[in-house]
This record gives C-alpha cells, structure tokens and sequence, in this order.
C-alpha cells in the first residue's frame, strides 16, 4: 500500500499540469490545484493515499525546498541604493512592501482582538500570527505562472509575501518558546543567523571555482547548495527555531553567491519537479473534512475565519496604490491573502502545547485552504499586465542629432521605452516634434542625469558629436550601475587611456568609420544579405530566453517558429548552430529574421522574465 500511495502521488503531480493545460484553466495556481487533488485523494474524499514515512519524509523536503527556493527569489539589489541617492524612494518595492506588512500587522491584531471578545477564539497572539501569515511558495508559484516575477509589481508583491512568510516565522519562534517556557533559550536564534553569515563568507570566494571545475558527474553548485540547506535546518532545530526558517536562510545564502542563470534553473527543476508537488498535494490528503463538517461549532467558525483571513490582507491596497493602479492594486491584495505554508506548522505547534483544539486547527487548515484557492483565481482573473510589465528595456539617447533621432523612432515603435536629451537648442526645435519624449537642458552634467533620473535605465547611448565628452558622460553612467553604455567615438585621435578605459568599464563603443565600412564589404561579399537587413519587410534580429517556460525544449516546439528563421544561437558567449532538435537553454540569445509584425511577439515571448 505505500509503494501504491507513493505511485498516486507521482501520477497526480504528472497529471495535474497537464490537465490544467489540456482544458485552458490558468486562473488557478499549478500548487492550489495540487491541494485540491490531495483533498480529494485523502481521507476527505476517496481515501486513496495513505499517508507513509516516505511521503511524510518527502513532503517534509518538499516545504524545506520551498522555502529555500523562495529565499533564492529575493533581488537583494532591490535594498540598494543607487550611487548618489540620498533616500530610498517611498514608492520603491521595498518601502511599499514594509509598509504594507505593518497595516497587515495590525489588521491582524486587531482581528484578534475582535474573535477574543467576541468568545470565538481566545489566543489574541496566535490569531494574530495566523493572520498575518502569507504562503510564499503559492505566491512565486502564482507570479511565475503570470510572468512578473522580476516585474516591479511582482518584486513588491514577493517581498510583502517574504515579510508575510518571515516575520510570523520568527514570531512563532518565540510563541512557541514562551509557552514552552524555554525563553531562556531564545537567544540562540543568533546563532542561525551567524551560521548563515559564516557560510557566506566561507564560501562565496571558492564558489567561483567551483563554477570552473565542476562537471556533468559531480555538480558541486548544486551538492554545495543542499549542504546549505541540511547545515542551516539542522542548527535551526538544534537552537529551537524552526527548520523552515534555515531553510530560507540557505536560500539567502545561496542567492548572495550569485549563482548562475543555470544553476538556479536546476535548482528550480528539482524543487518544482519533484519536491513540492508532493508537498502541497500531501497538505490535501491530512485534511479530514469529513469530520470537520460533522461538528457545526467548527463549521461556524470557518466563513468567520475565511473573512478575517481576507480582511487582514485589504489594506495592502491602500498602499499598493501609491505606486500601481486600482485594478492591479487590488489583485495584488487579494493574491497576499493566500496562506497555507505557515499555518500548518503555526497549528502543530499550537496544539502540542495545548493552546488549541483539534476541531478549531482543523477550523484554521479548511479557512486557509479555502483563501489558498480563492486568492489567486481573484487575482489571476483580475490582474492585467500594464506598459512596464511588456517594455523589455528603457533606453536613454543623449544628443539629438541625424544619427540618434531616427534611430529613437524606430526603437519607440517596437519594444521600447525611449527617452533623449538635448543640449542643442536648435537641434531641440529641429527635432522635438519627430520624437516622443525629447528633452532640453542647458547643461547636461552628473546633477542634472541624477535630478531626472536618466540613470535609471537599462541603455544608455551617448551620442554627442564631442568625443571627449561622450567619454566622460559614459564614465558617469557607469558609475552610477547603467548596465550597457553605448558611446560614440568618431575620431581615431581620442586618446588610447580613454579608450581603454572605456573598455575596462565595459563601454560599448560606436564608430560609423567601421560601420560603414561592415555595410560596404556585406554588400560586396553578401547582397543577399545586405538586401535582407535593409528590407522594410523583415530584419535580423535576438531575442534573450528568459522565460522559464521555453526553457528545456526543443527549437522546433517554439510556437512561432513557423514565422521565423534561426540563424545563430550564442550560449554562454559562444556560437552554435541550431537544429530542429536543439534544446533551448536559459540565457540563450537567439538570432533570427522574420517579418517585423512577429518581432515584438518572439522578444515578448521569449524575454518575459517570469
């Protein structure tokens, strides 16, 4: 029978997916789907599955994954600040996301309060933690799916969730050492963290080397970050916290040795793959609804609890708001109304020390399951992605001239945010009315780029007609973290230092001399191809796989590559050339022509981050 348990499991987490894309239902997360399997596997419906050591030990690591995978999700560049800025911006993810979590603190408490005096529930800080939990892993998972994971509103929406996931896991810490009467011992929750910094620092330089010398046999990032994941939850159980907790921390750790695009994505096919659909389809098959429905005190006390649940996490959109707008607002304080991860644990450990009764726990699991549903299908339903969610890049031109201007309406009309400035006040008037977003500055210095934030952006070109002074408007770009600088350098009398200091900051530099000297020799060589580039009708263009779900398959199972042609993959800065059967890997750049109506799709497609 468990050999039996454990085969259903496996056919359910292989059935699941494919049903749910076999009938088109992408309102419901893949993991509240498991859920609801496991219910109707359980001892709730057909009582199919039993639960074994094998399946308890599996789902066991399956939440210790989660939870470490859900640490790894954390962009920890969203806590810096940029070079010259004085504040953190009161709109940015992370002042958002405190913010938020403080209003569900207190919305929690106060629910509290209410079900303590109303006689519903008598443990104002265990309702308190129960409420202001949030499931992280449903989340990620749920943001996956929609594809603004690494979107700003997905980044806000991920850390109110880590707040949600994190503090009441410290909080439940101390519940549950107080009522155990082992305060004493609380401050060996130090510990944990000083562990995690040790492991950090011990191996954040060798990490590098083992990128280098680790093969297909011996994958030492992915033995090295499972060490992480038993070092830190075994201390975490040895000091009294609890072993999600050291997982997540592993996961932080991990995230800090920055870890390759592909080491992440192995990491991700184990957890996903494996791991957590058992760990989320095993949280349906312990519920035993039966004999919660059979007891009609716990069955009043669940729409009671399911309002509470919803009505902690509401004013999330008051703050939500002053960023997004209403619609997207909203469904992003409905999906951190999901909460299911901590609660299981939060009840175990309420009922070991007595301060809750088995029918109000199971009251909790139903409550939660039922939001844990709910939530998503509202926000998936509800949520529509919003001009930054589909611009790929934001570029900055500095000098309008011939050569910029038209280049800026070509990149507006695809998939661009573009901005330009002038310090030109002829070539202002010249131009202002060709381009979109042109503007004009007496002077243009580091005061001046910073003031109007033209350092936030993701490409900055440089086009002056000085050479000297693209040169030191490219060193300031860099300096305050542009992640691509063109510059223009027109005169081959610009001193060597500068040239290679433009190189050593990583400049990419333009020179129209060699440009056009590339045309003329394609046209001679190539017409074929020359004619092809300089077509109305089609171009050569790449496009970056960052979508997670083309990654893995084969180039022919593109859904657009009918429309396309495929010249060139470079991987890892190395060409290859493509077959039907070339399996596409993250970080891939594809090169490929194709009419220009189906550009924008591919890039859209393949370089949504998700």
């Amino acid at each position: 029978m468990q050999q039996l348990s454990m085969l259903i499991i496996m056919l359910a987490a292989l059935i699941i997916p494919i049903a749910m894309a076999r009938f088109k239902v992408s309102s419901i997360p893949t993991a509240v789907a498991e859920i609801v399997a496991g219910i109707l596997l359980g001892k709730s419906a057909f009582n199919i599955v039993q639960e074994t050591s094998s399946l308890t030990l599996l789902s066991g690591l399956g939440v210790i994954i989660l939870m470490f995978l859900s640490g790894m999700e954390i962009n920890f560049d969203l806590f810096k600040k940029a070079p010259g800025q004085k504040k953190r911006d009161a709109k940015s993810p992370v002042s958002i996301a405190v913010l938020s979590f403080i209003c569900v603190i207190i919305t929690a408490f106060l629910l509290g309060v209410f079900l303590y005096f109303t006689g519903l529930f008598s443990d104002i800080l265990l309702a308190t933690l129960l409420f202001s939990t949030i499931a992280l892993g449903v989340v990620i998972a749920t943001l996956k799916e929609k594809e603004i994971l690494g979107r700003p509103m997905g980044q806000t929406l991920l850390l109110t969730a880590v707040l949600g996931e994190v503090i009441p896991m410290l909080a439940l810490t101390f519940y549950a050492s107080i009522y155990g009467h082992n305060a004493g011992c609380l401050w060996l929750i130090v510990l944990l963290f000083l562990a995690a910094i040790f492991l950090l620092r011990r191996f954040r330089q060798p990490y590098v080397w083992f990128n280098n010398v680790s093969k297909a046999t011996t994958q030492l990032d992915i033995r090295l970050a499972f060490f992480l994941i038993f070092t830190l939850v075994t201390v975490a159980e040895s000091v009294g916290a609890e072993n999600i907790l050291g997982a997540f921390l592993a996961g932080m750790v991990m995230k800090l040795l920055e870890p390759s695009e592909a080491t992440q994505e192995k990491l991700t096919s184990i957890g996903y793959g494996f791991f957590i659909p058992i760990f989320f389809i095993m949280t349906g098959v312990r519920l035993d609804l039966k004999s919660l429905f059979a007891n009609s005190t716990a069955l009043a006390l669940i729409p009671v609890l399911v309002a509470c649940f919803i009505i902690a996490k509401l004013p999330t959109m008051l703050i939500y708001r002053r960023r997004f707008n209403s619609r997207n607002s909203f469904a992003g304080s409905f999906l951190t109304v999901t909460t299911i991860t901590l609660v299981l644990p939060s009840l175990q450990v309420a009922k070991d020390l007595h301060a809750i009764t088995n029918t109000q726990s199971d009251a909790f699991v139903l409550a939660a399951v039922i939001v844990c549903v709910v939530a998503p299908i509202v926000f998936n339903s509800t949520y529509k992605l919003n001009k930054e969610d589909l611009v790929k890049e934001r570029v900055v031109i500095i000098g309008a001239n011939i050569l910029t201007v038209p280049v800026a309406q070509q990149l507006s009309h695809n998939w661009y945010i573009v901005r330009m400035l002038t310090d030109n006040q002829d070539n202002y008037k010249t131009f202002n009315s060709e381009v979109d977003d042109l503007k004009y500055l007496e002077k243009i210095d580091e005061q001046a780029l910073d003031n109007g934030d033209y350092f936030d952006t993701d490409v900055m070109v440089l086009g002056f007609r000085n050479d000297n002074k693209n040169y030191q408007m490219a060193v300031l770009a860099k300096k305050h973290g542009v992640k691509r600088v063109i510059a223009s350098v027109q005169n081959p009398k610009i001193s060597t230092e500068h040239i290679d200091e433009l190189n050593r900051l990583g400049v990419e530099i333009f020179n129209s001399f060699v440009v056009q000297n590339s045309v003329l020799r394609s046209l001679i060589e190539s017409p074929s191809v020359f004619e092809m580039l300089m077509s109305a009708h089609s171009g050569l263009f790449e496009a970056t796989i960052h979508n997670q779900r083309y990654v893995g398959i084969e180039l022919r199972s593109l859904p657009f590559i009918d429309q396309i042609t495929v010249s060139r993959i470079y991987r890892k800065h190395k060409p290859i050339s493509p077959s039907g059967d070339t399996v596409l890997e993250y970080g891939d750049h594809i090169l490929y022509t194709g009419p220009y109506e189906i550009v924008n799709e591919v890039r859209k497609r393949l370089g949504r981050r998700g």
